[in-house]
This record gives structure tokens, C-alpha cells and sequence, in this order.
């Protein structure tokens, strides 16, 4: 800010510094604008994400489009607060306290050289410091791990050679310690990044991998971790409740010179909604399609309620299998009434009393399952019966062949499976839990393009599986592969696989 004493007396200065001062007005009102208007947009976007219109934007466009927008705002406000002021004007607000506590801290003590007081010249001493923590990073460090087994002889007895056995190893032969391998799974199947990519990275590095020599990694990687997949899914079998679903994994055909669409099965427990206390766990299965028996296959002697979307090979395996009860799914009757919600009045009406449910589940979320069906039976059930009536009704007074009598008839005919949850706490009024676990094979499918072969589909759906149960855990997959892979290289026994599951890691 400018005092008085430091105004220019000649006149010329002066306009040049009004010119000069009228200039940065007009760019402080212009920067001022774009803010305002990238703020509308992040505004825009979240309703897109949180609001009515939700269903439109994919998360992962949504999160890309605002990462985007972010940046931008970033970038005119730094402009806008350097433009407006000095920067010991309004000190940012320390960051302190927010990076994990973890973390290796290397601390930069800066000081002053002259410790005398600079008005008498006598010996200053601390009387406090200001402390700032900034979060650095070491970029990725290759390093050769050298093994020596020295082997001894006996003098007396010329032919005994005794030496320590060799570590084992996933690649017999190779160069890959299974740390290494563990970081090719991480950045393939949790961070989506195809391996010519990683072969792109490395050789920056100066490290000449080719694609191939990642694939065979990976493969011998799959075939090591998949009992443990196994024994997930033998777990899953055996619950009384399941979450399934499937998405596409396009897999290349040789024969035929181009893709065929394989199905990624995904089948998830979590009883953490309703107080449960087994282990949250998802368990990924390919096969080369998508028929109904499929289903059956994975499951095995599955018995119990599972909780799907309106895939009607779901509908044959019940009827097939009296011991499964099937629990639809609400968030798909939502989307199919949500579609015509802007022109009809009853897509809107049902909305709302959808809402309704919801708003209840809300409420007795993390709750013991008797609680949960206590309170459904004394306020969700009436909605429940009431919506049930109001589309019958609605469905006798629209034309047969609209899209709302097709949203109708979706609905009513999946009713018991509908009204499943408000007679079992344990149920969900949606699956939403098992289409989460699918977004990250969608992630992958998106960045890799297709699977190489069946072979190839399977592998994924075994990595997939443990680096997800990892997520699941909330522990490092980096971390937990490593030491996995390095105790079955070693031998871990075959009967003892249900030691190394992630959730085992959680302290």
C-alpha cells in the first residue's frame, strides 16, 4: 500500500502511477470474473454429482472435469492474491497437523549467523521458532540387491560343500525382486496403468523392460496368488448374504483376428451397515460370457439372500436353486423412473417417495440389523405398500408401450425381491456396495483396451481381487504384495493361505 511520503511530487509520475494503478484495477476485476465463473462451473459440476441430475455424469468424468477446473482456480487466484496484495499482508493458513504423522521428517533448521542483538550488540538468545511442514517426494529408486551365499569346504573331507539354500523367488532365474513385481500389480490393476506404459517409465529410468517381460511377471505373479483368490471366494460361498454383479472385459479372440466380450463376475460381503462383524471382502471371477449358470458355477453351494440388479440370469439360478433368495435392487428402479422424471409427474412422484426410503436408511445406518428391520416395519413398509398401489393404479392409465409403463412393470415385477429388505435388518435397499467394487475393473478395462486371451482375463480377475481386498482393508497393496509374494515363493504352505488375507494385516 502506498503512504503519502512515497507519492511522486512531479506531475507526469503521478499519472503514470494513476495509468499504471487504473490497469491492475481493471486485470484484478477481470481475474475477479474468471474466478466467479470457475466457481460456477464447480458448483455446476457437484450438483451434477450430488443433485437431481447425478445419474448424468460418470463419476470418473466428473472427477476429471473438476480436477480441470480446480487447477484453473488455482491458478487465477494465485495470480489474483499476488496482484492484490503483499504477501505479508495475509499469511496462508500453515498446513501443519494434515500430512501423516508417519512419514520420515528431515528437518532444515534456517538461522541467522549473527546471534548479536543488532541495537547493543549483546548475546541474543531463542525465545521460539515458527515451524512449516511441506510434503516432499523421492522419485522411485532402483537399486540392485546383490546376494552372496558363500560355500564352505572341509579340508579332512574333500567332498562336503555346505551352503546356505537359495531364497526363493517368483521368477526363478530373473532379475525381478518381488517388491518389483509387487509395484508392476499395484500400477496395473490398482492404479490402472497398462504395462507398455510401465515399460514407457522404466526405460526413462534407464531401465530397459519390455512389455513382454512385465506380462510374464504378472502371469507367474497370478498363478502364485491365485488359492488366495480361491479361498476368498470359498469364503463368500459360505456366507448367508451376498452382493453380485458383472461388467464387460473385452479380451482378444486369435482366431477371429479381433475382440469378443468376456463378463468380470464380482460377488461381496460387507456387514459393516448393520453391525455385522466379518471382514468386508469382494472376490472377482472371469468368464468368456455372460449366462446364467455362470453364476451358479462361482457361487457353489451357495445358500442364502443375494443382492442383485435385474439381470435375469440372476432369476433362473433362484428358480433353480430354492435356497437363494434374490434382493433387487432400488437404485436401478430409481434410474429407470429418474430417466423420465423431467416429463412425467409420475416418474417424479415415485422419486420422491424412493427419497423417502432412503432418507430412513440414513438414519439407521451402522445399526444392529434388529434395529434396522424394527424401524423399516414401522415407517418404510407403509411407503413401500403405498408405491406399490400407486403404480398398479398408474400403470392401468398409461399406454402400454411408453417408457414409463417399462420403468412400471420393471419394478413391480421384481416386488418380493423389492420389499426383501424391510423383513432382514442385514439387507440393502441397493447394490450399490458390489457396483463400487466394479468401478475399478471398468478403470483398467477403459485404460488397457481388452484382456490378451481367457488366460488373460482370469489373471485379472485374480489380481484384481487381493490388490481390492487391500483397498478394502485400508493397507498398503504395495506393501502386503510384497510380503506375500515373498512368503510363497518361500513356501508358505498351501493349507495355511487363509494367514496371509489382507484384512489379517489390519492391526
Amino acid at each position: 500500500m502506498l503512504m503519502e511520503a512515497d507519492l511522486p511530487s512531479d506531475v507526469e509520475a503521478l499519472r503514470a502511477l494513476v495509468l499504471k494503478q487504473a490497469r491492475e484495477l481493471d486485470a484484478l476485476k477481470l481475474f475477479q470474473a474468471e474466478v466467479e465463473r470457475l466457481k460456477a462451473i464447480i458448483e455446476a459440476l457437484q450438483r451434477h454429482r450430488f443433485g437431481r441430475r447425478s445419474e448424468q455424469l460418470d463419476p470418473d468424468q466428473f472427477e476429471l472435469a473438476l480436477e480441470e477446473v480446480e487447477t484453473a482456480l488455482a491458478e487465477v487466484q494465485h495470480a489474483l492474491d499476488k496482484a492484490n496484495r503483499a504477501p505479508a499482508d495475509r499469511p496462508r493458513k500453515a498446513n501443519r497437523g494434515s500430512l501423516p504423522a508417519h512419514l520420515e521428517r528431515i528437518e532444515q533448521v534456517v538461522d541467522i549467523e549473527d546471534k548479536a542483538c543488532p541495537c547493543c550488540r549483546g548475546a541474543l538468545h531463542q525465545i521460539g521458532e515458527d515451524v512449516a511442514e511441506r510434503l516432499d517426494v523421492v522419485p522411485t529408486t532402483f537399486r540392485v540387491l546383490v546376494t552372496r551365499r558363500p560355500r564352505y569346504g572341509c579340508r579332512s573331507c574333500e567332498s562336503t560343500v555346505v551352503q546356505a539354500p537359495a531364497p526363493g523367488r517368483i521368477v526363478e532365474g530373473g532379475i525381478a525382486t518381488e517388491a518389483l513385481i509387487a509395484q508392476v500389480l499395484v500400477a496395473k490393476y490398482a492404479d490402472h496403468l497398462p504395462l507398455y506404459r510401465q515399460a514407457q517409465i522404466y526405460a526413462r529410468q534407464g531401465i530397459q523392460l519390455d512389455r513382454s517381460t512385465l506380462a510374464d511377471w504378472v502371469g507367474r505373479a497370478a498363478w502364485y496368488l491365485r488359492p488366495l483368490r480361491d479361498h476368498i471366494l470359498e469364503r463368500l460361498r459360505r456366507s448367508e448374504r451376498l452382493f453380485a454383479d458383472e461388467t464387460t472385459a473385452p479380451v482378444l479372440d486369435p482366431g477371429r483376428g479381433r475382440t469378443k466380450t468376456g463378463q468380470l463376475w464380482a460377488y461381496a460381503r460387507d456387514d459393516r451397515p448393520w453391525g455385522g462383524d466379518g471382514p468386508p471382502m469382494v472376490a472377482y471371477v472371469y468368464a468368456p460370457d455372460r449366462k446364467g449358470e455362470r453364476a451358479e458355477v462361482h457361487l457353489g453351494d451357495f445358500a442364502g439372500i443375494l443382492q442383485v440388479d435385474g439381470f435375469g440370469g440372476y432369476a433362473a439360478l433362484a428358480k433353480r436353486r430354492q435356497q437363494v433368495s434374490l434382493a433387487f435392487c432400488w437404485a436401478h428402479v430409481r434410474r429407470k423412473f429418474y430417466e423420465l422424471a423431467d416429463s412425467s409427474p409420475v416418474a417424479t412422484e415415485v422419486l420422491r417417495r424412493i427419497a423417502m426410503l432412503y432418507a430412513i436408511e440414513d438414519e439407521v445406518r451402522s445399526t444392529s440389523s434388529e434395529h434396522r428391520r424394527a424401524v423399516r416395519a414401522e415407517q418404510a413398509r407403509v411407503i413401500v405398500d403405498d408405491l406399490h398401489i400407486y403404480l398398479e393404479a398408474r400403470l392401468r392409465q398409461v399406454s402400454a408401450k411408453s417408457k414409463l409403463a417399462d420403468a412400471i412393470r420393471y419394478a413391480l415385477t421384481r416386488w418380493p425381491g423389492l420389499s426383501l429388505f424391510l423383513d432382514d435388518g442385514r439387507v440393502e435397499m441397493d447394490s450399490n456396495t458390489v457396483e463400487r467394487s466394479i468401478r475399478p475393473l471398468a478403470l483398467s478395462r477403459k485404460n488397457a483396451l481388452f484382456a490378451g486371451s481367457d488366460e488373460g482375463g482370469d489373471n485379472w480377475a485374480v489380481i484384481a481381487t487381493l490388490v481390492e481386498n487391500c483397498k478394502i482393508a485400508g493397507i498398503n497393496p504395495h506393501t502386503w504384495l510384497t510380503e506375500t509374494l515373498t512368503k510363497l515363493a518361500n513356501g508358505h504352505p498351501a493349507n495355511a493361505v487363509s494367514e496371509l488375507m489382507p484384512w489379517t494385516a489390519v492391526g
